[in-house]
């Protein structure tokens, strides 16, 4: 009976260069969870479908780097403001700017669509919220209330509501139709980043930066419930679309709340670092987050994850377990939203006092939006998201399919290959086996990190075969003697390999790191340099710029390996450096030449030299391999763009 195959509950579906430079922002389409949009310092926003490396669109328009975007619910418009204040909508259908929105006096913050009506919310450091019309190109209603910049705005369900969180400590509740703070909720004592009503009941959740999770009774005005503890500051939360938990995106892990009482249900250790943003789609949690011009996605399957029950124990804080409790009847519901059928009536206007609040269509920003453009980078993607909708179908809508699961071990992120390096991934030639069956073919190219099968023996060899005449059948001697031939020869491999990372670990101890890799280079055996880079790309904070002139030359060898393990690693190890020391090499190396005698610029002047010369060899090589196909094919490109500049 064969043996089922084990997933995993978490694992990374993709890592791409979003933008040119920087990434400011990003979101995630709630309604499919399969698009994505990202606001960049390039001053563009990009589209991209989940799990596919190209852009399907690039929108242009703003002139400063785009501080918040904003999908709407169907995922036909998208709203994105930049540092300047200015906010702009594009139609994604017909791929063209809809409307530019100015008033705000400082960058915007936050952003949200009515969930009915053709209403944008904004907020801004200017501490002001801005209730726009996207039809009349104004400015609806302005709230003023908080003290300092606006980080977080949600409507209701219903679309009566707004909630605001700011980084005054307070959540806000404002009422649209009559155009008044309804309530104030205190309580936390940092800036509070996040707020997210409950999709059935009037309960309100916000995250903060003190660590906190407070939920919200909106028909009492008062806390329900606290949640401390977290690992670092909330910036993500979202509810279960049927309303029974709140998922928090915590540092590498996702955490699972109930909140009457306050209780953990599960925790899932997922290596996303500072997660941006969350969405729920059949039954998966797709995660987002960004480091520099890269953007990460992320998969947790929710059928293998608790969200009711008992308390459930923190692997991450050992020192800290929470409380188990008995399990306690289910409270009764509160009030539900009532969702109209309807778009929702426009709220009052009020006077407008600002100039820029009264633009005529014939104003300036007509100009704007003739220098806005939306570039379509993919076309086949874009004829397949968006054009769809534009027709009657006489069939049910295609759902998106989940994303498969990986097995257990397969080595999907650089984090998991950071793991020390199989002990049959030494480079030793493995001995011949001797088999009374045909030859073998030959060994791949590149051997996978992970195997079903060792290499050199076949399993046939072992099964009883079919007679052939002038053969003998192999006997379990001969099998046995067989698996054996190699045994003597790998235990002296993984001795040497043993007492190798000793003596490495022996001048590890001694908080020389530069020493350390001398003392793993100069054994010449690059599985122990695999080793010890495994663990040194774990904290970029170790890496230095004489420790790079060490590493550079054992990348070089590293990225021809055939394991691919070794390949993994010297890539992981070479991203490191690129995005950490390349710009400074780059500029010290154009700087010009300093008057009079500086010993500790010479020395790094000469040590800049080096690493350059040896970026440049390698640059060839990852050239070379750009063209690849798969995960190596990818992970080669992305090397290639961020060491565009040695070119």
């Amino acid at each position: 009976m064969a043996t089922p195959v084990v997933t995993k509950t978490a694992w990374k579906l993709q890592e791409i260069v979003a933008h040119a430079s920087n990434v400011s922002s990003l979101v995630l389409g709630k309604g499919s969870g399969r698009l994505l949009a990202t606001g960049g310092d390039d001053c563009r926003v990009n589209l991209w479908s989940i799990n596919k490396p190209n852009c399907i669109m690039s929108l242009t328009g703003h002139t400063s780097p785009v501080e918040s975007v904003r999908l709407n619910t169907p995922e036909e418009l998208i709203v994105a403001g930049s540092q300047s204040g200015s906010i702009r909508v594009w139609d994604l259908e017909a791929a063209k700017i809809l409307r530019t929105l100015v008033g705000h006096k400082a960058n915007i913050c936050s952003l949200d669509f009515h969930p009915y009506g053709e209403f944008v919310a904004s907020g801004s450091q200017d501490t002001n919220i801005k209730l726009w019309d996207i039809r009349r190109k104004g400015c609806v209603f302005r709230y003023r209330g908080h003290s300092q910049a606006v980080r977080c705005l949600r409507f209701s369900p219903d679309g009566k509501w707004l909630a605001s969180a700011a980084d005054d400590h307070t959540v806000k509740l404002w009422d649209l139709t009559a155009g008044k703070m309804m309530s104030e909720f205190p309580g936390h004592t940092g800036p509070v980043n996040v707020v997210e009503f409950h999709p059935n009941e009037y309960l309100l959740a916000s995250g903060s930066s003190d660590r906190t999770i407070r939920f919200w009774d909106l028909e009492k005005f008062q806390v329900v419930s606290c949640i401390e503890g977290e690992p670092g500051p909330v910036r993500s939360i979202l509810f279960n679309p049927d309303g029974c938990c709140l998922y928090s995106g915590c540092q590498d892990s996702l955490r699972v709340y109930g909140w009457e009482p306050e209780r953990c249900f599960d925790v899932v250790l997922v290596s996303w670092g500072k997660v941006a943003d969350l969405a729920v789609c059949n039954n998966q949690l797709i995660g987002v987050a960004f480091s520099q011009s890269n953007v990460s996605s992320y998969v947790v399957d929710l059928t293998r994850v608790t969200r009711t029950g008992t308390v459930a124990q923190d692997p991450v804080q050992d020192s800290r377990l929470l409380t188990q409790q008995p399990p306690l009847p289910t409270a009764p519901l509160r009030r539900i939203y009532e969702r109209p059928s309807t778009t929702c009536s426009k709220p009052q206007r009020v006077k407008q006092n600002s100039e820029s609040e009264r633009r005529s269509p014939s104003s300036e920003d007509d100009r704007d939006e003739r220098e806005s453009r939306a570039e379509i980078q993919n076309a086949e993607d874009y004829n397949e998201i968006f054009q769809p909708k534009n027709s009657i179908s006489r069939t049910p809508p295609r759902r998106s399919e989940p994303f498969p699961a990986p097995p257990e071990d397969d080595v999907a992120t650089a984090k998991e290959a950071a793991k020390p390096s199989p002990a049959m991934d030494t480079q030793f030639p493995v001995p011949n086996v001797v088999t009374s069956t045909p030859a073998p073919k030959a060994e791949p190219a590149i051997i996978p990190a992970t195997r079903n099968e060792p290499i050199g023996l076949k399993a046939s060899d072992f099964l009883p075969a079919v007679k052939i005449p002038q053969q003998t059948e192999l006997v379990d001697e001969d099998a046995m003697s067989q698996i054996r031939k190699g045994h003597d020869t790998m235990c002296v491999v993984l001795t040497s390999r043993h007492k190798n990372l000793d003596t490495v670990r022996a001048v590890w101890t001694t908080g020389d790191i530069k020493t350390s890799v001398d003392s793993a280079v100069a054994i010449n055996d690059l599985s122990v340099v695999v080793d010890l880079l495994n663990i040194v790309n774990q904290k970029a904070s170790l890496w230095k710029l004489d420790l790079c002139t060490t590493v550079l030359p054992q990348i070089e060898k590293l990225l021809q390996s055939k394991y691919e393990s070794y390949v993994q690693t010297g890539c992981t190890s070479l991203k490191l450096i690129l995005q950490r020391f390349l710009p400074l090499i780059t500029d010290i190396l154009a700087a010009p030449p300093s008057v009079g005698v500086d010993i500790s610029r010479e020395e790094r002047l000469h040590k800049c030299r080096l690493c350059y010369k040896q970026l440049k060899s390698i640059s060839g090589l990852v050239r070379s391999k750009s063209g690849l196909s798969g995960r190596h094919g990818s992970a080669f490109r992305e090397l290639h763009l961020l060491m565009a500049s040695l070119d």
